[in-house]
């Protein structure tokens, strides 16, 4: 397996956020104005309402009474542009702000969270039904015996390996043969290869605790990338359910769309 070749598509998957950018930047000037942002904005805003043989980008753009991301990225008179190295920042520390505020949820100010916790933030956004999540906690339960807890940075690693989820598919693919269960050992080298950095071993205790039914110290890499898409997905369809601010939707709209270019 080449090593390098992983590293080099963990350095392309960033390439989501100038792939975004380029979106916005629709003359192509290498710089994004109000008027292109708004473009895009009502794109999203009014794509499920057009017609399938409507293109939304035909649409109009209504007039907006100006947020405080647009005096930010255009300025009190909207006059000032848009770099794509601003943009990046920005996106970046978009993400970083969801994962924070999700940990701070169960960490009750605390620095650590809970393995059970972990547990309960990984699977509910996913197809698992109550009982099926409840066994998964219970398991954690009984194979902590006493809680050391995952602390932040545990949190946020894991949840940007969670953006590698291809990556980490096909480095699983090279690893097994048939599609057989991996080993921590196997794991932990394909989030390496995927993601730059490693998870702790205490952390990838916990994730085979979560998806290792039977205690044999493997688990199906199936099946674990295909519930925590289904966490990806609905976790920020659910975001935009339970927000009213249309920007703030806006920005989590954007932020799925990071995690699908990889």
């Amino acid at each position: 397996m080449n090593e390098v070749k992983f590293q080099a598509r963990y350095r392309k998957s960033k390439s989501g956020f100038r792939i975004a950018f380029n979106m916005f930047d629709t003359d192509g000037n290498q710089i994004v104005d109000k008027k292109e942002f708004l473009v895009l904005e009502s794109v999203f805003s009014k794509k499920e309402d057009a017609p399938n043989n409507e293109d939304p980008l035909s649409k109009s753009v209504e007039p907006v009474q100006d947020t405080t991301l647009l005096v930010h990225f255009f300025g009190s008179k909207g006059r000032d542009v848009l770099k794509y190295e601003d943009f990046h920042s920005f996106m970046e520390n978009l993400q970083s702000e969801v994962i924070e505020l999700e940990f701070l949820e169960f960490s009750r100010g605390l620095a650590t969270i809970s393995e059970e916790d972990f547990a309960r933030i990984l699977l509910r956004y996913t197809m698992l039904d109550s009982s099926n999540i409840e066994e998964c906690i219970k398991r954690v339960r009984s194979r902590t015996p006493s809680e050391k807890g995952v602390s932040f940075e545990e949190f946020r690693k894991f949840c940007q390996f969670l953006n590698t989820l291809d990556d980490f598919s096909i480095a699983m693919k090279m690893y097994t043969y048939a599609d057989q269960a991996v080993s921590k050992e196997d794991f932990q080298r394909a989030v390496f290869v995927c993601t730059g950095s490693n998870l702790s071993p205490h952390l990838v205790d916990t994730v085979f605790n979560i998806f290792d039914a039977d205690g044999d110290g493997h688990l199906s890499y199936m099946e674990f990338i295909s519930i925590m898409k289904d966490r990806l997905h609905r976790g920020s369809r659910s975001h935009l359910m339970h927000t009213q601010d249309k920007w703030t939707a806006f920005k989590y709209c954007i932020k799925n769309e990071m995690r699908t270019y990889h």
